[in-house]
């Protein structure tokens, strides 16, 4: 496992522009993986476990963010069946890409949301609206990519959490009736440095 001081390197929860985030990940690719699950990586094994028995395990899902395909390969260790995969990051999604666990990837563009409303019943954003990775302001529009019913399935680490601008998104899209919590829950997310996670299912009213 690797020693604390090390777990920030890159310091990944802070504010920066897309370009810089991109450049993160860029460089990050080829040891993601591995650096990681060896500071004990929880939050993709969460989601998948709440969202097993909400949904039949070959609902059409798209992992949104998909990274290099840790929340894939936790869905399908979960059962679930039909994934497909996008990220901004061409490093990251060529590591998805080779896995195999998704039936179609795409490189998409920040901010871009090019899929029609409904086209997936499960979305799932595994600590992409985060502190230091996607801005606040992405949760409404993947919400307005729901049919009623549809579910969206992410996750808001304890930086995450501190920050006003997330909890303002969440709380905005409940009140104003858009979405129910199906689930949430705060548990483990990097052992290493004792951070937490809530992991957050809403539903689309």
């Amino acid at each position: 496992m690797s020693k604390e001081s090390d777990v920030l390197k890159p310091h990944l929860w802070t504010p920066r522009p897309v370009e810089e985030t991109m450049q993160v990940y860029a460089d990050w690719a080829a040891t993601y993986d591995a650096d990681v699950q060896a500071r004990g990586y929880h939050t993709p094994d969460r989601i998948a476990d709440a969202l097993r028995g909400m949904v039949p395990p070959d609902t059409l899902m798209l992992d949104f963010g998909c990274g290099t395909g840790l929340g894939g390969l936790a869905m399908r260790a979960a059962g679930f069946t039909n994934l497909h995969g996008t990220d901004i990051s061409a490093e990251m999604l060529a590591q998805a890409t080779d896995r195999g666990v998704y039936a179609k990837t795409w490189l998409s563009e920040p901010g871009a949301l090019t899929f029609g409303r409904g086209t997936y019943p499960v979305i799932l954003a595994v600590g992409v609206i985060s502190l230091g990775a996607a801005p606040s302001d992405l949760l409404a529009p993947l919400i307005d990519k729901l049919e009623t019913g549809g579910l969206l399935a992410f996750s808001y680490n304890d930086p995450t959490l501190a920050d006003a601008s997330y909890i303002k998104a969440l709380d905005d899209a409940v009140a104003a009736g858009l979405v129910e919590v199906a689930f949430r829950e705060h548990g483990p997310h990097l052992d290493d440095v004792d951070m937490k996670s809530d992991v957050i299912i809403l539903r689309r009213r």
